[in-house]
């Protein structure tokens, strides 16, 4: 297992972050002890988890996830030898805090939440989930889809300040070493690292984006504050929520899957990634790991922990055959050809969803 920085924090996290959304609603507790384990016995130091998780999400299953790592921290006994990175709901879900937006309040609100449920006194990341904001993630990241000028800067600003004042009390008591930032923008990451600057507060150390070979809209903009800053990037759903295996070709729903969960709870789902120009470039790059004698994710997951902007890529799985798999992943090597041709699929298909 390789590591790299984490920000100016001075800690070292595994190139592979264990993402947990999936327990407690697609995975039982047992499954996510066996997760757990398996990852720290490959060299993963780094977990990434979230106080609304598990996904898909409901008020039933809210915290379930961090109660099991609370649980194998417990356990085990590791809890010191884990990077541990959870998030602050951001609004909309009326079951946390009535869907409110994230303010000052709600930060030390949530932290408390997070600590009883994982069993801990501390966490080492604590990351904003998304803003309050109109934000460019989530199906939103096409030009035109969002008018910046319907809300008022320096509302958002004073905002921002809240919320980081809330931040560096928590850090000042301890309960959360450093902060980050998730599903933000450029100007968001400026922004905060601005107002730490002004008042002297902890600055934003990370970012996680959705990025993969379907969603490479960071680069290049987040991707150069990222490194001009030296906040680190950690790309979330590196398989595109599980399309990239093809599961999901000509929109089928395979029993079990994730959009299978989403469609049992929710009549009128339907993904906003699934579209037609996404399954075109999906079966693509298909093509290209076939060409190549690869596995069509492995080949995905290695081209985003080859990005010279990304720090650690956080993973997922349902059973531990994906989870080998993808761990694996970040030792094979992509050949220049692959590259090529993954490059000339993205050219003609760039931003499908």
């Amino acid at each position: 297992m390789k590591f790299s920085p984490l920000g100016r924090t001075g800690l070292s996290v595994s190139r592979v972050c264990l993402g947990t959304m999936t327990w407690g609603q697609q995975n039982s507790e047992s499954e996510a002890h066996e997760q757990m384990n398996y990852g720290v016995s490959r060299g993963i130091n780094f977990f990434d988890t979230a106080e609304l998780y598990a996904v898909p999400t409901s008020a039933a299953t809210q915290g379930k996830t961090e109660e099991y790592i609370g649980t194998w921290f417990k356990k085990s006994g590791q809890r010191d030898k884990i990077i541990l990175a959870t998030k602050v709901a951001g609004p909309g879900l009326p079951w946390i805090r009535k869907g409110s937006p994230i303010t000052g309040q709600s930060v030390h609100e949530a932290i408390e939440g997070s600590l009883k449920r994982l069993q801990t006194d501390y966490v080492d990341l604590y990351q904003l989930h998304w803003p309050n904001r109109p934000f460019p993630h989530f199906g939103l990241n096409h030009a035109g889809e969002i008018d910046f000028t319907a809300h008022k800067t320096a509302e958002i600003e004073d905002n921002l300040l809240d919320i980081l004042q809330a931040l560096g009390d928590i850090v000042k008591q301890g309960k959360v070493r450093y902060i980050g930032l998730s599903d933000d923008t450029a100007w968001g990451i400026m922004k905060y690292l601005s107002l730490s600057d002004r008042h002297h507060l902890p600055r934003m150390h990370s970012i996680q984006n959705e990025y993969s070979l379907l969603n490479r809209s960071d680069d290049p903009y987040v991707a150069e504050v990222c490194v001009r800053e030296e906040v680190s990037y950690l790309p979330w759903s590196p398989l595109a929520c599980g399309l990239l295996s093809g599961k999901y070709a000509g929109g089928k729903i395979p029993p079990g899957s994730r959009w299978d969960h989403e469609k049992r709870m929710r009549d009128n789902f339907d993904s906003f990634r699934n579209v037609p120009q996404t399954h075109q470039a999906v079966a693509d790059y298909m093509a290209v790991a076939k060409k190549h004698g690869l596995d069509v994710c492995q080949m995905a997951l290695k081209a985003v922990d080859l990005q010279t902007f990304v720090t650690s890529t956080i993973i997922g799985a349902t059973n531990m055959t994906q989870l080998k798999s993808n761990i694996d992943a970040f030792d094979i090597t992509l050949s220049p050809d692959v590259m090529k041709d993954i490059d000339t699929v993205y050219k003609s298909c760039p931003i499908p969803y």
